[in-house]
């Protein structure tokens, strides 16, 4: 006796009549038979729907394709969809068609697109779409006051980002080191397409247009400022040959964006052995401002132009300071290549919509000596006040409080008059030791933090490890409200020292970019110290800090981003960039309390981040991140599904 034993699957759909007759047969022995009956019954019906979530901007030139599938239904009836529980949609929440086509409305934020089945209303399923109003990422750490903060963003929340559907998405290859942060514009036409598209610029002197979504690395258009005779800076080109960038030197600051104009503005450095920006020596180095169509990469405004002034050397000179348009300028700043002199903090204006020359202010003395003062805030941008004035910090130096403002921070009105200052008491100690309070830029806070006796507030710090929070209300005539210089103690409102004692002795410690702002907090971090948040209210910043990280950062710290949708949901986004990682490690902290960690990508494989560049700033939007590398773009995110 022998027996078999068989797997019997049921059919797609139930028969008429519901009944399924199984035999099995004797092979030796045909006639020897037996059967068995089974009566089909309906299985429960069910309903999937793809993608689980999607981001998109809010546009009727952008949509999402959701997919349903519908199980267990004899009567093949379908789906119908629904956006927030109007059948299809709404004009504030967005339509869904018939086949599952979602357009958004004019409500952003998060919708939820449910497919329901048509034989059993009772079973339905859900996905979630993202609709951001966020119209673009145009400058270095997101707006004129350098807060660093995107208020429109839906998609990522400390929730989802917490979760395992946040993960690296895909990477892009560029032709060189991406230290300039990268920029993104929502509903770019470009080619006849609408597209979202991010904007990234290299050492290498090329600017590339991709995609902003596609995983397949769509270029949209790439121009690139080489040519014959034409090349990049080597860092051997460099007076002492320092490397502090390397292995070439091209576009170090990041650019700025005029979204009315569609126009980029790119500082870009090159050599020449023959071209209009060289004279009698051959090679020579020569800055260029550039104007470039965002939807073709073609040059514009009669550009470039050659950055230059009396007394100016652009060999020794590097614009590592990000671009700023406020008021129809666009102002480009410059520190030096490794101190090698002679060389000056330089700030230059050029009008936006013409590329001529409008201001030229050094910081120090241009016409004899090495008084140095740069301008480079590491990577950070001048900031603006709601007046249009704008700020910067400067480096060690020279300073006698007329022609040489080193160590301070500065106020110049839009056509480059001094206004008022900031020089820290003990700023010989700090010049002879070169701790640069020109290493970080200058946050503007909201006047919603500030106090009757100090109406506005700035946070400036640098390599001494303090914040300093300055008065910046418009003092009378030949008075002070930031302090100016004082022998004895400095005249600010408050400092704060992240993790004490301030640093006075090294010059590749303390802070290095530019603090965040968001929602009363204030986030910074520093050399071997954590990231720090602090609150601020009524003019004053609350000591200790409210809360600090689990990890510590390198040399040179970090410069915090923040996501948001408006008040709620913060997310905070921080790179360690330190080079023994290799890749660039990507932090992320709930805002609110930054000791809970929500994310970090690994220092290695294929969920890494690219290998790592200093100073360099994660942006967000539209429920991406995007961080530069070495010759690569990275792009993290939310799984589909």
């Amino acid at each position: 006796m022998t027996s078999t034993t068989v797997t019997y699957t049921g059919p797609t759909s139930i028969p008429n009549p519901p009944t399924v007759t199984l035999t099995a047969t004797s092979v030796t022995d045909n006639t020897k038979t037996a059967t068995a009956t089974i009566t089909v019954v309906q299985g429960q019906i069910g309903v999937s729907v793809s993608p689980k979530r999607a981001t998109v901007t809010m546009s009727t030139l952008q949509s999402v394709q959701f997919t349903g599938t519908v199980f267990n239904d004899p009567s093949n009836s379908g789906l119908t969809w629904s956006v927030d529980n109007n059948n299809g949609g709404t004009a504030a929440s967005g339509t869904v068609s018939a086949t599952g086509l979602y357009t958004p409305g004019t409500q952003p934020g998060v919708h939820i697109v449910t497919a329901t089945s048509v034989a059993n209303a009772a079973v339905s399923a859900s996905s979630s779409v993202a609709v951001t109003d966020l119209a673009g990422v145009y400058m270095h750490h997101n707006d004129l006051q350098r807060t660093g903060q995107n208020l429109q963003e839906y998609a990522l929340t400390p929730a989802n980002v917490g979760s395992s559907a946040f993960t690296k998405l895909f990477s892009c290859p560029v032709d060189g080191y991406v230290y300039a942060q990268p920029l993104w514009v929502a509903n770019l036409t470009v080619g006849g397409a609408n597209h979202n598209v991010v904007f990234i610029a290299t050492e290498h002197d090329s600017v590339y247009a991709f995609d902003a979504d596609s995983p397949s690395c769509l270029q949209l258009w790439k121009t690139s400022f080489l040519g014959t005779n034409v090349t990049t800076m080597s860092y051997l080109d460099t007076i002492n040959g320092t490397t502090d960038l390397v292995p070439e030197i091209g576009i170090t600051s990041t650019p700025v964006i005029d979204p009315v104009t569609k126009t980029i503005y790119v500082s870009a450095k090159t050599k020449e052995t023959i071209g209009t920006g060289c004279s009698m020596a051959s090679p020579c180095f020569v800055h260029r401002l550039h104007a470039l169509d965002i939807t073709t990469g073609a040059e514009k405004l009669g550009g470039p132009v050659v950055i230059s002034a009396p007394n100016f050397i652009p060999r020794q000179h590097l614009n590592r300071l990000s671009l700023l348009l406020n008021n129809g300028t666009v102002y480009v700043g410059f520190g030096s290549h490794g101190d090698g002199c002679p060389w000056q903090g330089w700030l230059f204006g050029y009008n936006a919509a013409t590329l001529a020359q409008t201001l030229v202010w050094p910081t120090s003395d241009p016409t004899s000596g090495c008084h140095a003062a740069g301008i480079w805030n590491g990577g950070g941008g001048p900031a603006a006040d709601a007046g249009g004035n704008i700020y910067v910090v400067t480096g060690n130096g020279s300073y006698d409080g007329t022609k040489n403002f080193s160590e301070s921070t500065l106020k110049l009105s839009p056509t480059g008059a001094l206004l008022d200052w900031f020089t820290p008491f003990n700023k010989d100690v700090l010049d002879a030791n070169d701790v640069d309070m020109g290493s970080a830029g200058i946050l503007i806070l909201p006047d919603s933090v500030a106090s009757a006796a100090h109406p506005h507030l700035a946070l400036a710090t640098g390599k001494i490890a303090i914040l300093y929070l300055l008065d910046i209300s418009q003092p009378a005539p030949g008075q002070t409200t930031m302090g100016k210089f004082n022998s004895g103690s400095n005249l600010d409102v408050q400092e704060v020292i992240p993790v004490p004692p301030p640093n006075t002795t090294t010059g590749d410690g303390g802070n290095y970019g530019v603090p965040a702002f968001w929602n009363g907090n204030i986030y910074t971090t520093g050399q071997n110290y954590p990231l720090s948040q602090f609150t601020i209210a009524n003019g004053s910043m609350s000591t200790p800090a409210f809360a600090v990280s689990t990890n510590t950062f390198p040399p040179h710290g970090a410069t915090p981003a923040v996501s948001a949708s408006g008040t709620t949901n913060g997310v905070v986004w921080v790179l360690d960039n330190r080079p023994s990682n290799g890749s660039a490690i990507l932090y992320v902290y709930n805002a609110n309390d930054v000791a809970n960690k929500l994310y970090s990508s690994p220092p290695s494989g294929t969920g890494a981040a690219g290998p790592a560049v200093k100073f360099t700033v994660p942006t967000v939007a539209n429920g991406k991140v995007y961080v530069g590398g070495q010759s690569i773009v990275t792009v993290f995110g939310l799984l589909p599904n």
